[in-house]
C-alpha cells in the first residue's frame, strides 16, 4: 500500500488557490484613494428581511476616478443603503440624489494610509496562516502514510514537494501585499 501512496498535490494547490482568492477579495475591499466598485463588496444592506450585498439592490458605477454612484432600484431601500455605507467603516459620506447615492472618495491622509497598510498586512497574514494550515494537512497525510509503511526517502520527497508548493504560495502572498501596500501609500 505504501508504494502506491500519492499525495493529492492538486487538492493542496486548489485549496491554496482558494486562500489566495480570498486574499484578493479582501484586498479589493481596501480603499486606495481611487474609486472602485469592489470597495463596496463587503457592505451588506438589510433589505427584504435579510443581509444583501449592495450590488444586488442597485447598480454600482464608477463615473469618475474619485466617485462611485449607486442607482438603487427600490426607492424604499435608499435610506437603508445609505445607512449601511455610513456604518461600514469605509470612511465615505454618501450623498443622496433621488434614488442615486453618490460616494465621493476623499483623498487619503498619511495616517489613514498607514492604517490601511496595516490592515492589508493583517489580511496577508491570515492568508499565510491558511496556507500553513493546508501545508500541515498535507504533511499529516504524509506522516500517516509513513506510519503505513511509506519509505523515508519517499516521505522526504513528498515533504519537499509540499514545502515547495507552500513557499511558492507564501511568496505570492508577499508579492501581492507589497503591491497593495505600494498602491495604498501612493499619493
Amino acid at each position: 500500500m505504501s508504494e502506491d501512496f500519492m499525495l493529492d498535490t492538486d487538492d493542496i494547490e486548489r485549496r491554496m488557490d482558494g486562500a489566495i482568492s480570498s486574499l484578493k477579495t479582501e484586498f479589493a475591499s481596501l480603499r486606495t484613494g481611487r474609486a472602485s466598485a469592489s470597495m463596496l463588496e463587503p457592505v451588506m444592506v438589510d433589505a427584504y428581511g435579510q443581509r444583501t450585498p449592495i450590488n444586488q439592490v442597485g447598480t454600482v458605477n464608477v463615473p469618475e476616478p474619485r466617485m462611485v454612484t449607486i442607482n438603487v432600484w427600490d426607492k424604499g431601500l435608499v435610506g437603508k443603503v445609505e445607512k449601511a455605507i455610513r456604518e461600514s467603516g469605509l470612511g465615505i459620506n454618501p450623498q443622496l440624489n433621488g434614488t442615486i447615492i453618490m460616494l465621493p472618495i476623499p483623498e487619503l491622509n498619511e495616517e489613514r494610509r498607514r492604517e490601511l497598510s496595516k490592515v492589508a498586512g493583517q489580511y496577508a497574514e491570515h492568508a499565510r496562516v491558511s496556507i500553513r494550515n493546508i501545508r500541515r494537512d498535507g504533511m499529516d497525510q504524509i506522516k500517516k502514510a509513513k506510519a503505513d509503511g511509506l519509505s523515508e526517502d519517499d516521505q522526504k520527497l513528498w515533504e519537499g514537494e509540499v514545502q515547495e508548493i507552500t513557499d511558492r504560495y507564501i511568496k505570492g502572498i508577499d508579492d501581492q501585499l507589497a503591491t497593495k501596500q505600494a498602491e495604498i501609500m501612493q499619493v
